[in-house]
């Protein structure tokens, strides 16, 4: 705690002399990443707290750190003793940053904030609030003057994404991207989110953990496509395809340079969610602004065959990997000492056994009992709970496939369930079978269908708090937008292609977590009079526990579904399965028709 307190002493000193009384310090990235590299966590580095979300903020005499309820044990945890407030987000007497420097400031005085980490449309946002209260934000990287031993940048090579995974070239991607640009009357478009840029190029990487990009910024113009990426980066391999795709290669920090030489007379695009705030300084100030969701954000959402094939492929890997370790974990829960950490580290080792596995789409949420409740829980050696065989267990993860991106949560009950259990997981399933059998017409958002996995619980007044739905990225990034299904608006529609998740859920604090989720596909349904339809087809391949589901409280249409989805994964799975393993999967993927009568 006495380095933290050091640390914040020395970026007082800094802002002392820089007139700065207050300094505004996210954990985030210039490129607006969900993970990111060592070198950019200052967050973490001026406070100590490490969880994904959360803000610093450090007056002249005052600290406070910002975030939601998933991480206030931790937070308190490693804030103690710094003399950091605990801002606990989401509670009512719990002012919000803005409104809370508005209460410690005098009118004139300067919040600093290191623009890299600010998109351009919060840094405007931001800007505007803080002027209302007479507040002035000015752009100042303190964290470089104070934090002098921070790590390197990653230098690793990144590799080829081969087109027989990608299904598309770079230069027909570009050609697509440049129909965009010309939609948007756009001669330049700047691009600066890595699976973007990852996605456009068809290159791949292991700069930050679990999405496999590439540490880099480009540039796409009317007949010029460039990269700008650290030399020591680029193999004679790669730096001949980069060649051969009609892509120039700069340093990554000439991205600068190549912003302010473009002619003020050409329109820049820009998407002002993604885009940091320092980079959008550097366009000259005659240029024309277009402004809008990147058209690449938009490309990628909608997968080719080849990815889907991919991702079918990926998806049977991944059943295989979880069949293997379900039937370890029923196997040995009663005689091992197994801990939600070491039960993570075998699932691995299940996964690592599958072809073209390259890692893990995310950190494991390992919840056994009372755990499986909060909904973002890591465990760690400290925290994790030991597995009995009673109660319910539930673990979502997923892995990275050179075939494709998974993400499967599944809760399983390591003994025999209560009936409050059965319930809530059958309130759950309904709700994941309503929006997997969901026909909806084009143009359908993700929000007009988010109720459908809401209604069996809203009927018995539960609900859940999180999303029910995310897309996902091909060999990318496992949370992928823009297209979504949750309570909140997106006005992006579904469309045909497109991936994401179903997951519907029901907790119960200190009790237990339930959680169901699936990968689906949108799809063409039927075009009738009154126009073109569409539905799900649901990729992910595993059992659901039929030892968790009150088969009563369901339909019967709700059990032909359960049971076709079940005969698809045994006919998917079994032939890479040995004989013992068959016969488990077997077992797992009966009739329930058989079962009732």
């Amino acid at each position: 705690m006495e380095q933290i307190i050091k640390r914040i002493s020395l970026l007082r000193e800094a802002m002392k002399k820089a007139g700065i009384s207050a300094c505004i310090i996210p954990g985030t990235d210039p490129h607006a990443g969900e993970y990111i590299s060592e070198y950019w966590k200052e967050r973490q580095w001026i406070s100590g707290f490490d969880g994904s979300a959360g803000t610093a903020v450090v007056t002249l005499d005052k600290a406070g750190l910002w975030t939601d309820s998933r991480y206030f044990l931790h937070a308190a945890e490693q804030l103690e003793g710094t003399g950091i407030e605990l801002m606990k987000q989401g509670l009512p007497d719990t002012l919000e940053i803005l409104p809370w420097l508005a209460t410690q400031l005098k009118p004139g005085e300067n919040v600093g904030v290191n623009a890299q980490m600010f998109s351009l449309n919060a840094y405007a946002s931001m800007k505007a609030e803080l002027k209302m209260t007479n507040l002035e934000l000015v752009t100042i990287d303190l964290l470089a003057q104070v934090w002098t031993d921070r790590p390197a940048l990653p230098l690793k090579p990144f590799f080829v994404f081969n087109t027989k995974f990608a299904g598309r070239s770079t230069v027909e991607k570009l050609t697509d991207v440049r129909a965009e640009m010309k939609k948007a009357h756009a001669d330049v478009f700047v691009i600066s989110a890595l699976d973007d840029i990852a996605w456009l190029f068809n290159i791949r990487g292991n700069d930050v953990d679990y999405n496999p990009v590439v540490i880099a910024y480009a540039l796409v113009e009317k007949e010029k496509a460039t990269l700008c990426i650290a030399k020591e980066k680029l193999t004679p391999e790669t730096t001949n395809y980069l060649h051969n795709e009609g892509v120039t290669v700069e340093p990554y920090l000439a991205i600068y340079n190549n912003l302010k030489s473009i002619s003020t007379s050409e329109a820049v695009l820009v998407d002002g969610g993604k885009l940091n705030q320092s980079l959008f300084e550097a366009i000259p100030d005659g240029c024309a602004i277009r402004n809008s969701m990147s058209p690449v954000f938009k490309l990628k959402s909608i997968k080719n065959e080849v990815e889907m094939n991919g991702f079918r492929c990926a998806m049977v890997k991944d059943g295989v990997a979880l069949t293997r370790f379900f039937k370890w974990l029923e196997e040995n829960v009663a005689s091992e000492s197994l801990t939600e950490v070491s039960v993570d580290k075998k699932l691995y080792e299940f996964r690592n056994e599958q072809e073209n596995f390259m890692g893990e789409s995310f950190g494991t949420i390992a919840g056994y009992a009372a755990h499986g409740a909060i909904v973002h829980y890591s465990a760690t050696p400290e925290s994790a709970s030991t597995l009995k065989p009673e109660n319910i267990f539930l673990l979502d993860s997923g892995g990275q496939y050179l075939d494709g991106t998974t993400d499967i949560t599944r809760t399983i009950a390591l003994g025999k369930p209560t009936e409050k259990q059965k319930t809530d997981f059958t309130l759950a399933l309904k709700g994941h079978i309503a929006l997997a059998t969901a026909q909806f017409p084009v143009g359908t958002r993700g929000s007009q269908l988010d109720i459908l996995a809401r209604k069996a619980l809203w009927n018995l007044g539960m609900n859940y708090g999180h999303g029910t739905g995310h897309g996902i990225g091909h060999f990318l990034n496992v949370h992928e937008g823009p297209q979504s299904i949750r309570m909140e608006e997106n006005p992006v529609v579904l469309q045909p292609g497109m991936m994401i998740s179903n997951e519907p859920g029901m907790y119960r604090t200190n009790e237990y977590g339930i959680r169901i989720e699936n990968l689906v596909h949108v799809v063409p349904s039927q075009k009738t009079e009154f126009g073109q339809f569409l539905q799900f087809e649901t990729v992910t391949l595993f059992p659901i526990d039929r030892e968790l589901i009150e088969i009563t409280d369901l339909n019967m249409e709700e059990v032909d579904w359960i049971d076709s989805y079940h005969k698809k994964v045994f006919n998917a799975i079994s032939p890479f399965l040995n004989t013992e393993e068959k016969s488990w999967l077997e077992n797992k993927c009966k009739s329930i028709v058989d079962l009732i009568f």
